[in-house]
């Protein structure tokens, strides 16, 4: 006869640091820091309990009621009691985890089965329904159960940094003389650079919006490089909008000075947070290539450009027609882009 032989030190350490996981991966979703010594406390709780399920005499305590009580007791010492709502969020959160996780284990373990695995494990009752045995051997949950953790938590980061991006998305509309060029455009809360001269903030827009009404082929020349070419061989041709051209020197991370081409707007409207916010003074730099690999912005807004009260979103502004004439030195604002 086989004896069946229980590491119970084996088990107490793997379920101390699944709990542990759990627990983190909760506090990461809800935003919370708790202290690590809550987190060690909570996660030794769960841990101790399923050391219990090999205690016959304590098998009473494998209920529901039980077990639900023990995930009050084990968030409770993980993350205090603040307040009702936040502490039924906690609750909320650390159930979708473990759900998730089990639920991921499950079916990776189905994944893998063929077949004959798959029918032996399921019973027919006397009453004539069926019955399903699950049986996942212990490395394979632990492996698995890794795997659907850092999986979950990818998901939720590409999902976080989405929601975070789109509060940043906003509409811009910009006049020049009688034309309009509207596109999404993403607001750029760490750029502070502008005409270093006049404090003018610059705009960035794809050069693309506007090709309809630049002269033929420059959005290729913007693409390829060296913009300043394009405003010396400009004598030669007739181009309405010249007196708007700035040429606007900026310094990249990756690269040294630069020039950038520049128009001079009648005005920009920026629509965002379900507010409109208008400037005269700013530049629209025209970048050659994408700003955006999924195509879900077209400019970058700087953020001066949101400064101050907005005005309702229905609010139509009139036109100022303003169409001063700045000397052409700015920075272009973008990625990272550092005074030159």
């Amino acid at each position: 006869m086989n004896n069946l032989v229980v590491y119970i030190d084996l088990i107490f350490l793997a379920n101390l640091v699944i709990d542990a996981v759990l627990l983190a991966l909760t506090a990461w979703m809800r935003r919370v820091k708790p202290r690590w010594w809550r987190l060690a406390l909570s996660s030794v709780i769960g841990a101790l309990y399923v050391v219990m399920m090999f205690v016959p005499q304590l098998s009473f305590l494998f209920t529901f009621l039980i077990k639900f009580g023990l995930s009050l007791i084990m968030l409770w010492v993980a993350f205090g009691f603040v307040s009702l709502q936040s502490y039924l969020r906690n609750l909320g959160a650390f159930y979708m985890v473990n759900f998730a996780a089990a639920g991921g284990i499950i079916g990776f373990h189905y994944l893998v089965q063929n077949s004959g695995e798959l029918f032996s494990g399921i019973w027919y009752t006397t009453s004539g329904g069926l019955s399903f045995e699950l049986k996942v051997g212990f490395w394979f949950a632990c492996i698995t159960f890794f795997v659907v953790v850092f999986a979950f938590k990818a998901v939720q980061t590409t999902k976080r940094k989405t929601e975070n991006r789109e509060a940043l998305l906003g509409e811009v509309s910009v006049w020049i003389g009688s034309v309009k060029i509207g596109c999404a455009g993403l607001l750029d809360t760490g750029n502070q650079l502008s005409d270093p001269l006049t404090r003018t903030p610059v705009m960035v827009m794809e050069a693309a919006l506007w090709e309809a009404y630049l002269p033929q082929g420059w959005c290729k020349q913007l693409m390829e490089g060296e913009p300043d070419k394009l405003i010396m061989g400009l004598a030669a041709e007739e181009f309405e909008w010249q007196d708007r051209l700035r040429l606007v020197p900026y310094r990249g991370v990756n690269r040294g000075a630069a020039f950038m081409l520049a128009l001079k707007p009648d005005m920009v409207r920026v629509e965002l947070g379900g507010l409109e916010y208008t400037a005269s003074k700013v530049l629209i730099g025209l970048d050659g290539g994408t700003l955006s690999g999924d195509r879900a912005y077209r400019a970058i807004i700087h953020p001066a450009l949101t400064e101050g009260e907005g005005t309702p979103k229905n609010a139509q502004p009139a036109i100022t027609g303003d169409s001063q004439n700045h000397e052409a030195t700015g920075l272009k604002s973008g990625e990272a882009k550092n005074a030159g």
